[in-house]
């Protein structure tokens, strides 16, 4: 296989000329590494999971969104709509998900003998991390839905919409006048070209339902509200569209409420009436319960992604159970399980944790010696184009 690569039309880091030359050989071997390791793949028919992909594109364009302040200001950046953003990044994600699965299919279930643990850490054990101070929690979670009558009239005012639309109305005016996306005010509902896989399922559905520029779908809900979409344009498997969202908004009661069963719940825990496990089976919205029963596992401490959580925990004892908190997710009642203070790496107290770090530095050699094969295996012909 001979591969033809031009650097410059595979990454925009480098803008001009001087910068092209002044590439680092370690960055060329990552990127001759990588086109390798997808050649590969794609051999072994090795694909990623696109729900996943998705999820990590997600928290990703929302941590960019939230760095630089507003989406807006994100495509400013960057220099082109959030879409075309979010195409960019999706790939980048993909080629990274399909790679670390070659990697576990090729490399995982690798055996070690105690031995090889033993010479590991005698070798190496001045270079190992230090184990951070961890905690281990479990959590109810409930969301807060909103009750009958508020999404009785979120409906009554997307019909009252739809019925405007079947007069003749204009879309972009009905989106810039009603819709509650907080973007509608000055993109009038305008989500821009967008590819499968961007959307919620049933919006989705709903968007590549429509034929012909200017249809109008029916109302759609999904978990943000209720929808109206219209189709702008469609080229291929590509789609633009604009929509109208009415949001399914929670009371303050319906928050309310559902503090006073969180209350409840931990009231029968302390009093002995059932186990944390058991409540969270039985009540829980988190959609992992069934598999741990509420345990979210380890977490370093000072590393929680949700501060709410941290503030929680710096609260509590071992065994202790928080008073309900909210967090983007709902509201939770948590349980400190064990704490465990930072400490030296040992093979007495942390055998578990050495035995992957040396199943790791296994792996990485047998990598090594792998990808020195494939390279043999698969000549590269590097074309660098400034």
């Amino acid at each position: 296989v001979l591969m033809q690569w031009s650097i410059q039309n595979q990454t925009n880091i480098f803008q001009n000329p001087e910068q092209m030359k002044l590439m680092s050989k370690d960055i060329l071997e990552q990127m001759v590494t990588e086109k390798l390791l997808l050649i590969k793949a794609k051999e072994d028919t090795i694909t990623a999971d696109p729900e996943r992909v998705d999820q990590y594109l997600d928290q990703q364009i929302g941590t960019f969104i939230q760095q630089v302040g507003s989406s807006e200001k994100l495509e400013e950046y960057y220099g082109m709509p959030l879409a075309q953003i979010k195409k960019e990044l999706r790939k980048q994600i993909e080629n990274r998900f399909v790679i670390d699965r070659l990697r576990q299919t090729r490399f995982s279930g690798t055996k070690i003998t105690r031995r090889e643990v033993e010479n590991f850490y005698k070798q190496y054990a001045d270079s190992l991390p230090k184990m951070e101070a961890t905690v281990n929690i479990s959590h109810i979670l409930l969301q807060v839905k909103p009750n009958p009558s508020s999404a009785d009239a979120a409906y009554a005012r997307i019909l009252e919409v739809q019925k405007q639309l079947e007069n003749g109305a204009d879309f972009t005016y009905l989106a810039k006048q009603y819709s509650e996306d907080p973007s509608a005010a000055t993109n009038n509902g305008d989500l821009g070209w967008v590819n499968r896989g961007d959307f919620v399922p049933e919006f989705e559905t709903a968007a590549y339902a429509l034929e012909n520029a200017g249809d109008i779908s029916d109302i759609v809900q999904t978990q943000f509200g209720f929808h109206i979409i219209q189709l702008v344009e469609r080229q291929g498997d590509k789609i633009h569209v604009r929509h109208i969202l009415i949001q399914l908004q929670p009371t303050e009661d319906d928050a309310r409420r559902v503090v006073e069963r969180l209350q409840e719940i931990r009231r029968k825990i302390l009093a002995g009436e059932a186990t944390f496990e058991e409540m969270a089976l039985e009540n829980s919205d988190d959609p992992n319960v069934k598999q741990d029963k509420g345990n979210l596992g380890d977490f370093a401490v000072g590393n929680f992604q949700v501060k709410a959580f941290e503030e929680a925990v710096n609260q509590l004892k071992v065994g202790e159970i928080s008073q309900p908190f909210k967090t983007d997710f709902g509201y939770h009642i948590l349980k400190l399980n064990q704490r465990k203070e930072a400490h030296p790496l040992s093979l007495e107290k942390d055998w578990d944790q050495v035995e992957q770090y040396a199943i790791d530095f296994k792996n990485r050699q047998k990598f090594d010696k792998w990808l020195k094969e494939l390279r043999a295996e698969i000549p590269i012909d590097i074309k660098i184009e400034i």
